[in-house]
């Protein structure tokens, strides 16, 4: 059974969102809106490191993988934009040079947007499950800079952060055992992460909808009740859609876990992981818990997974 072996994240710099007003071009109405609304005040946020940086200051801190570099065999690396760099730069394969995983097979997904992240892990768990070798292991890298201008604002639903994490996945253990997993495409006329107005309705009218039917779908894989799952870990585009969607869910919003929506704002598709282990470290996830991590990418895909603590 896939197990997340263990998650690190890293966080940059908090920073105030109406210092961004001007670069994001948000008017006074707008900022209120993303403030009150939303629910955003800071997003984390240093445009003086590199993509390779964000993500080393993430799997630096993953003391399982010290002296296991040789059991690395997939290097896969989470991507909401498709070519953040030109070629032949890859933060990826510096990575992979950096921390010595010269066994691994290193590669990109990148076509499920902000849900890759969610994706990865079940990829991983699957390629693990034919390895020969059982002691193989799995790391995935998720959350990127957001330094162009579109990649900086997702109008009318929220700000993007730059906190990264990094997640080293087996297919055996005990703890963080992965119970189930749903993913959902729904084609909205434009595939692209810079979406037509015409798209992005067609998202709108159907993502509330399409998360609980995906949520529902991971819970019945897990072969669980919803009522059963201690908390969901969300992705942090804003808290107002999830205040709205929690009944119909079937949860309090006490268990929807809000908390680092004002701190990071969307940190692409390590939002489920960055909420992992900030609730982990407060004490909001205690062994044997049932988890539901939640993601959606543009586009769009929704990707939802049921984790036992």
């Amino acid at each position: 059974m896939t197990t997340l072996v263990e998650v690190s994240t890293h966080w940059p710099s908090q920073v105030p969102l109406a210092s961004r007003q001007g670069a994001l071009d948000l008017s006074d109405v707008e900022l209120r809106r993303y403030h009150r609304a939303f629910g955003l005040s800071d997003i984390c946020r240093d445009e003086t490191r590199s993509e390779t940086e964000l993500l080393t200051s993430a799997v630096e801190k993953l003391s399982s993988l010290r002296g296991r570099e040789d059991q690395v065999r997939y290097l896969i690396r989470a991507r909401t934009q498709c070519a953040p760099a030109p070629y032949p730069d890859s933060a990826l394969h510096e990575v992979r040079r950096d921390f010595g995983l010269n066994r691994a097979s290193a590669f990109a997904l990148t076509e499920h947007a902000c849900a890759s992240g969610l994706s990865a892990v079940d990829l991983a768990g699957m390629m693990l499950a034919d390895d020969p070798d059982p002691d193989a292991l799995a790391l995935i890298l998720v959350g990127e800079p957001a330094r162009s201008p579109y990649a900086q604002i997702l109008p009318g639903m929220g700000a993007t952060g730059e906190g990264t994490a990094a997640v080293l996945v087996s297919h055996h253990g005990t703890r963080n055992r992965v119970l189930g997993f749903a993913c959902r495409t729904l084609y909205t006329g434009d595939p692209s992460m810079v979406m037509s107005a015409g798209a992005l309705d067609r998202f709108r009218s159907v993502y509330a909808d399409a998360v609980v039917e995906t949520i529902a779908r991971a819970v019945a894989d897990a072969g669980t009740d919803i009522g059963d799952i201690a908390l969901l870990l969300p992705h942090n585009v804003n808290r107002i859609a999830w205040v709205r969607m929690a009944d119909r869910i079937g949860l309090p919003l006490a268990r929807i876990f809000l908390d680092n929506v004002p701190r990071t704002g969307h940190c692409f598709g390590a939002d489920p992981f960055l909420n992992f282990e900030t609730a982990r470290a407060l004490g909001r996830i205690q062994p044997g818990d049932r988890c539901l991590l939640v993601s959606v990418g543009l586009g769009a895909t929704y990707a939802a997974m049921v984790v036992e603590h």
